[in-house]
């Protein structure tokens, strides 16, 4: 027998975040189910086998108790009841009643004993950082994580903590993202290790735009992310990631600075003869204190001129227009510089000032003559 009430939002709150790790199908049907463990207060588990999701909220629990319950089931009836507390309770043959106000449910659960347990994590070391400053750094970075399962443990992020800081690298093989914060407190010395990237994207989703600490507790297999009430807990990707350092171009002669949105603008209006079906590159002739943009497809010729400031030599030069959108629109600044060398070689985007608190690196494609 379980028996709790709670306020609606918070239960609602707690089923979408944990409901993120809960596998839509599953030979083992508890896994598409949450986990609902009544102690103190509530807890609710989502599992995956590859990712972890735990929240827990203030609850008034009369009887304490363990019960997996049908994740769309349980977020859709929650969803629609009326904002005023609930009430829940399960008897022995686990039928579960919930009501609220004059709404009132009754599903199946499962025995909790199905649920597979989620792995501990002995801690090594952690780290703690603001919740809003990595919620940034994640989408800043995520994006160039790659896709390609042939090389897993590119389809992660680097995390290195070094004199206090954390950087965090992302790489696909065409593109790089690198971002570099400073943490709040770190126990470990210097540390390198691999986050999967669809883990990532769950902890950027569970991240407020607070100050509040989040806590990074890293283990021999897996890592646990600790956001206010909610625990993540992921496997670690084992592997040798791209030694990035020895990848970036240092000796870039050209160099100009663009305001982000004036080139985003620009390269927007070129892409619209590119399509999935009809692909080309976004050919860029970089001239003084402006940069030609064009592409050519069977659709049809684009043609724009984006003011900048600094001489490009005439340099010409192609790009995959996604690649060097997605990295002006994540770059955390108004305007950045563009580094060149050769129309083969790769344009590094940094910050203006010299700083190296972000970097992206876009390999550029062979232009037809």
């Amino acid at each position: 027998m379980i028996s709790f009430f709670c306020e609606k939002v918070l239960l609602q709150s707690a089923i979408n975040l944990a409901g993120r790790a809960v596998s839509p199908k599953s030979s083992i049907p508890a896994l598409e189910g949450l986990l609902l463990d009544a102690d103190t207060g509530i807890t609710l588990s989502g599992y995956n086998m590859n990712t972890g999701i735990r929240s827990s909220i203030p609850a008034e629990v009369k009887e304490k108790g363990r019960v997996v319950l049908s994740a769309r089931l349980c977020s859709d009836i929650v969803r629609r009841m009326p904002d005023n507390m609930i009430s829940v309770t399960v008897s022995d043959n686990l039928s579960v009643r919930m009501t609220c106000g004059d709404a009132d449910f009754e599903i199946t659960g499962l025995d909790a004993a199905d649920f597979p347990e989620l792995p501990g994590v002995e801690e090594e070391a952690s780290l703690t950082i603001r919740q809003n400053l990595f919620r940034d750094m994640i989408d800043q970075t995520v994006f160039s994580v790659s896709t390609n399962e042939a090389r897993m443990i590119h389809t992660g992020a680097l995390f290195e903590t070094d004199a206090g800081r954390l950087t965090m690298v992302a790489v696909d093989g065409f593109r790089l993202a690198l971002r570099r914060e400073e943490l709040l407190s770190g126990n470990g010395g210097n540390m390198s290790f691999v986050v999967p990237g669809a883990a990532l994207n769950e902890v950027k989703n569970i991240c407020a735009d607070i100050d509040d600490p989040a806590v990074i507790t890293l283990g021999k297999r897996h890592i646990l992310f600790e956001i206010g009430g909610t625990e993540l807990i992921c496997r670690r990707l084992e592997g040798e990631f791209l030694n990035y350092r020895q990848s970036i171009p240092r000796d870039n002669p050209t160099r100009v600075t663009v305001e982000c949105r004036d080139m985003l603008n620009s390269l927007d209006r070129v892409s619209v003869v590119i399509s999935e079906k009809l692909k080309a590159p976004v050919r860029c002739r970089f001239e003084r204190d402006r940069v030609f943009l064009s592409a050519r497809t069977g659709s049809g010729e684009a043609r724009d001129v984006c003011q900048t400031v600094g001489d490009g030599g005439n340099l010409e030069i192609g790009f995959n227009n996604r690649y060097l959108i997605d990295a002006l629109r994540h770059a955390p600044a108004d305007s950045v510089e563009i580094q060149l060398n050769t129309g083969v070689s790769p344009a590094i985007i940094a910050p203006v000032d010299g700083t190296d608190n972000f970097l992206y690196m876009v390999l550029p494609v062979r232009l037809k003559a």
